[in-house]
């Protein structure tokens, strides 16, 4: 049992790696077009195109990597149909629960994969990205976000209009309202570097109060500000949620619920981020029943075709789905789990055919 574990985590970890990097170079080659467009805007050269799809890579790896696994697996049990080494090991007396066992196992491994890259290594390697690109077309801002970014905590509006790689913000102007939300202070700040414990310290500070009756201005060449966000939530713009990581999720989600915001499309990606290494399981899962019968006669281009169609419709699911959920509103939880949900439910029946078989 142990040989034959070991054997089929052979074949279904190299047959999905080698899918995986040939889908990696296929997206690469794509986002590469698609940063063609940018090309001699700001001093925007071949070069740094390169290298920001470059350093792009492990955000798709992450998001193709179940994909890679069903096609892999597929691919794997389909060799060794082919071979007539399914029918062997079930002649032996391994039973389709049994194989689906060691399977799971072998999927542990991308779970595992899939998690770590998700969360240690593609969210820094994208924000990198992001920052590698505006300081090649000498942006500030992303195209998207060119009146800065704005956050609220409590009775203040705090707007940031360019973030450094050093965690420092430039070109603060701070809104602060009462209970009626009528504005009493504008303090506009040059720079804020954040002191920690909840302490920015402002620079080169101009702030406006508006009294009952008159406008009073004060200058102040240094200035706290006492404040829940951090330098993560500044940065929250150049990233999009689905490719940030967990604890910044989390931590985002729950500054919108303090400060009775919509938390939207960030508590989808937050439950998404959790759910999704996951899918893993499911995709090797739905490779299993596709395999087993006549194999000998079995066409590999075809059910690797299978799929690639399959896959490709649980990557366009999963999109759909979250943007349906954030548009109308439905329950985050719910929201992130039908995709991998579904293709559960129809792993399951499919195995329950085969089994009856």
């Amino acid at each position: 049992m142990k040989t034959f574990s070991r054997y089929l985590r052979k074949e279904v970890v190299s047959a999905s790696l080698l899918v995986l990097m040939a889908f990696i170079a296929l997206f690469a080659f794509f986002d590469f077009l698609g940063e063609l467009d940018q090309v001699g805007q700001g001093g925007y050269k071949l070069k740094h195109a390169l290298i920001f799809v470059a350093l792009s890579i492990p955000s798709r790896a992450y998001e193709i990597m179940p994909i890679a696994v069903l096609i892999g697996a597929l691919y794997a049990l389909t060799q060794l149909g082919r071979h007539s080494e399914l029918t062997v090991m079930r002649a032996s007396g391994i039973s389709v629960l049994t194989m689906l066992g060691s399977l799971l196992r072998v999927g542990l491994i991308f779970v595992v994969a899939t998690f770590v890259l998700g969360e240690y290594v593609a969210p820094p390697m994208e924000r990198i990205a992001q920052k590698w690109r505006l300081r090649s077309t000498n942006a500030a801002m992303p195209q998207e976000l060119r009146t800065g970014v704005w956050l609220r905590d409590e009775n203040m509006f705090i707007n940031v209009r360019k973030t450094q790689p050093d965690a420092a913000l430039e070109g603060i102007k701070i809104y602060e309202l009462d209970d009626q939300h009528h504005v009493l202070s504008v303090s506009v700040a040059q720079r804020g570097e954040f002191a920690g414990n909840g302490i920015w310290t402002l620079s080169d500070v101009v702030r406006t109060r508006l009294l009952s009756d008159k406008t009073l201005v004060e200058r102040f060449p240094q200035m706290q500000l006492h404040s829940s966000l951090t330098p993560n939530m500044f940065n929250v713009g150049m990233v999009v949620p689905e490719r940030m990581a967990i604890g910044n999720l989390y931590q985002y989600v729950h500054h919108l619920e303090e400060n009775h915001q919509r938390t939207g499309r960030y508590a989808v990606a937050y439950w998404k981020k959790l759910i999704y290494p996951f899918a893993a399981l499911v995709m090797i899962g739905l490779a299993l029943p596709f395999c087993l019968g006549n194999q000998r006669t079995g066409n590999v281009s075809a059910r690797v075709l299978l799929g690639v169609m399959l896959g490709m419709g649980f990557y366009l699911l999963n999109g759909l789905s979250s943007n349906l959920g954030v548009i109308n509103g439905w329950p985050a939880f719910p929201t992130a789990a039908a995709p991998s949900g579904l293709f559960l439910l129809l792993a399951l029946f499919m195995l329950h055919t085969v089994e009856r078989r």
